[in-house]
């Protein structure tokens, strides 16, 4: 009895074993976060999002759109037929350039301001140490004392004329007197003070008679100037003005009030107004000149820009001109990049006439969409870097 109870003891023993193993191996199972069903829940949230966005679609953050360098415009209608193209300079407006002369003719003994330095309206450049400036002083200082004089003789004259003393003859001649001095007085006032004379005066200030940065300086410390010698240039980058070189028939389509857009060298867009056009032709380039407006805007005069003018009185038509950098080729075929709240989606178009690095869409895109022009072929990368992934 021995030996089987032996064998009974094994067989319970084993059955214990067997069960404690496989009860491990469940609770393994369920538990281990390596598992291949943990790691599907745990990627499910990036996959789904991922999947939202249509295949389509390039999901950009605009601080990232603005980083990438991407540029947008809004897109309006008009034909090639509508648009003349042009190139242009930036210039100061009559009021946003002065040309800061001295008043007299001396050696320059302080500079108060120099090349990019901001300056104010009446703010001092420089002084001029001038014997014109002293004798200027002095012709004002005389001027009054005689002015004073001759006041007080008149008054002394009028005294006399009604005590019945004097004469009327003399009242009279006392009279032109004084007004005459009176006027000598005036008249060296004016003239220092168009000199600018310093209060002690030894010299004349140079002063700028606008706002702005100095854009030029023909200044040396210790150096003699001639009168109305250009010692300084003054801009104000805010007063400024575009003018486009036009054909004569060009011309005549042109309006004051027509819209423009400024095209500028890093790829974004100003929008402008036609102010005037010059009914003459410059005699060089046989060409009219285009004076555009441009507000809200800080550009450098003698910037080199390409503008966009829209005539009133062109060709109407329902196209929509772009730029042809704003196209890209996406599964062989034409398409642009429209600016939507997650990023950009490619948009299929149909194109039309190509001019001066402008192409027509004639369909495929409605006016007031905004889409990626500048760098846009960045965006048709990323749609083919998703594509791939997706493959």
């Amino acid at each position: 009895m021995i030996p089987q109870d032996k064998r009974l003891l094994g067989g319970v023993a084993g059955a214990v074993l067997l069960a404690a193993v496989g009860g491990f191996s469940v609770a393994r199972c369920t538990s281990d976060p390596s598992a291949p069903g943990a790691t599907g829940n745990a990627s499910a949230p990036a996959e789904e999002a991922k999947a939202e966005a249509p295949s389509d679609t390039v999901v950009m953050t605009a601080e990232r759109i603005k980083n990438a360098g991407v540029v947008t415009e809004t897109v309006k209608s008009g034909g090639l037929g509508a648009e003349i193209v042009s190139q242009a300079i930036v210039t100061a407006s009559p009021s946003g350039e002065a040309i800061v002369t001295a008043r007299a003719g001396g050696a320059v003994t302080r500079i108060f301001k120099r090349l990019g330095d901001p300056v104010g309206a009446g703010e001092a450049l420089a002084i001029v140490e001038s014997r014109d400036a002293a004798q200027i002083a002095a012709d004002r200082t005389a001027a009054a004392a005689k002015a004073n004089l001759a006041q007080k003789g008149l008054a002394r004259e009028q005294y006399l004329y009604k005590q019945k003393v004097s004469a009327r003859v003399d009242l009279e001649r006392a009279q032109a007197e004084a007004q005459a001095a009176a006027a000598e007085a005036r008249r060296a006032q004016v003239a220092a003070g168009a000199a600018n004379v310093t209060r002690d005066g030894r010299g004349v200030i140079v002063a700028s008679p606008i706002a702005g940065r100095v854009t030029a300086e023909n200044v040396s410390l210790g150096a003699f100037v001639q009168p109305e010698t250009e010692l300084f240039r003054v801009a104000d980058p805010r007063l400024i003005q575009i003018e486009a070189a036009v054909g004569p028939a060009d011309a005549q389509r042109l309006s004051a009030g027509d819209r423009a857009i400024v095209e500028l060298p890093d790829g974004r867009t100003v929008d402008a107004r036609v102010r005037a056009v010059t009914p003459t032709l410059s005699g060089e380039t046989r060409a009219a000149t285009a004076v555009l407006d441009v507000s809200g805007a800080a550009l450098q005069p003698g910037l080199a820009v390409r503008v966009r003018l829209l005539p009133s009185r062109g060709d109407i038509s329902s196209s929509i001109v772009v730029p042809e950098d704003a196209v890209q080729t996406v599964d062989g075929r034409d398409a642009v990049f429209v600016r939507t709240q997650q990023g950009f989606r490619a948009r299929f178009v149909t194109l039309g006439q190509r001019s001066a690095g402008r192409v027509e869409i004639v369909s495929g895109l409605a006016a007031g969409q905004q889409i990626a022009t500048k760098n846009a072929f960045l965006l048709k990368a990323e749609l083919g870097k998703g594509a791939g992934e997706e493959e």
